[in-house]
């Protein structure tokens, strides 16, 4: 028996493992308890491992990695069309040893425990804003039962909530002041809590020097360009700077057949998070490009046929690849690259 692939459905305490020899025969279906693990890949020889993309992914792919085998990280949306029949434990390891072996399936990059640390920040500030503004619409919504409606923006509760409190004109009932007060300061802490998160991301931002890099980009500022950074590893695991924008979800969907191309709107694959940044960023470029008449010949002529929506979704899949080219190439950005005189 030579082994040569296996698959492992990974959970918490009970894990499937599925492996196959040179020539596609199962030799080995096993399970084994969380403690088993590592004893058991460590006494097989090198070999190559597939994971389904999941919490505790990276943290397994790293031990397995330091044990001499060859780790890959497959997407769970690649791995589900090769489950046969019913879905269980055994059947998703074999799934996964099946696409592991496929040449063309794509790859999740496997992250070290620094990028871990700064995208799990990322996501922890992205909690802690999501609550502020819950808060921020609870506040609102109490107050309009008692006929007090507040502007948009959450910059006009800490403004003016504090003086509606101490209006005695307004006949608010003094346990509600005290309630509206107490959400109000829980409010202003998830405020601090992101402020602190932020400063985090914004020093590791000027440690690395790929971020900076990529900062530099019209659109993107420290939190995008560490969120990257991070999350994509190394750039030369995409084979250009479209594959990026794929991954990312900033291309069209297709639904072509009978050689008639059909595209409709983005695919939204991948990363929300970054797509967002990305997208979000991109906006700011676009209001900024309002105001200037020289924003640039690509911008202009985009904005004067295309609505604003369209334009943010392409000038963002335009950063990608601008991203890719400088992480990829190591090149520091130019404005006018490309540009001729």
């Amino acid at each position: 028996m030579k082994l040569t692939t296996i698959g492992i459905d990974l959970a918490k305490n009970v894990f499937q493992v599925h492996g196959t020899d040179d020539k596609g025969r199962a030799v080995l279906r096993k399970q084994l308890k969380r403690a088993q693990m590592l004893p058991f890949f460590a006494n097989l020889p090198p070999c190559r491992i597939g994971l389904e993309a999941c919490g505790s992914t990276h943290y397994w792919a790293k031990k397995l990695q330091a044990l001499g085998h060859t780790v890959q990280l497959i997407a769970p949306q690649y791995v589900k069309p090769f489950v046969r029949r019913n879905k269980n434990d055994a059947a998703d390891a074999a799934a996964i040893c099946e696409a592991v072996t496929r040449p063309d399936m794509p790859t999740v990059p496997i992250k070290s425990a620094e990028q871990q640390a700064i995208l799990s920040a990322h996501r922890a500030r992205q909690g802690f804003v999501k609550a502020r503004t819950a808060q921020a619409n609870q506040i609102r919504g109490l107050l309009a039962e008692y006929g007090i409606v507040l502007p948009q923006g959450i910059g006009h509760i800490a403004q003016r909530v504090p003086a509606i409190i101490e209006d005695g004109q307004n006949d608010l009932p003094g346990s509600f002041r005290l309630l509206i007060q107490r959400l109000l300061d829980h409010m202003k802490e998830l405020g601090r809590q992101i402020g602190e998160l932020a400063a985090e991301i914004q020093l590791w931002h000027r440690q690395n020097a790929a971020s900076q890099k990529l900062a530099a980009i019209p659109g993107l500022g420290p939190l995008t360009a560490t969120a990257i950074v991070a999350s994509i590893g190394d750039a030369r695991n995409f084979k250009n700077g479209r594959q990026l924008a794929a991954w990312l979800g900033i291309v069209p969907r297709q639904h072509s057949t009978g050689g008639k191309p059909t595209l409709l709107g983005i695919s939204k694959r991948g990363d929300a998070y970054l797509r967002t940044l990305l997208i979000h960023g991109a906006r700011a470029v676009i209001r900024t490009a309002e105001r200037k008449p020289d924003a640039g010949p690509w911008l202009t002529q985009l904005l004067a046929r295309r609505n604003k929506n369209v334009a943010a979704v392409a000038l963002a899949s335009k950063n990608a690849r601008t991203i890719w080219a400088l992480l990829a190439h190591d090149r520091e950005y130019e404005p006018d690259y490309g540009m001729t005189a």
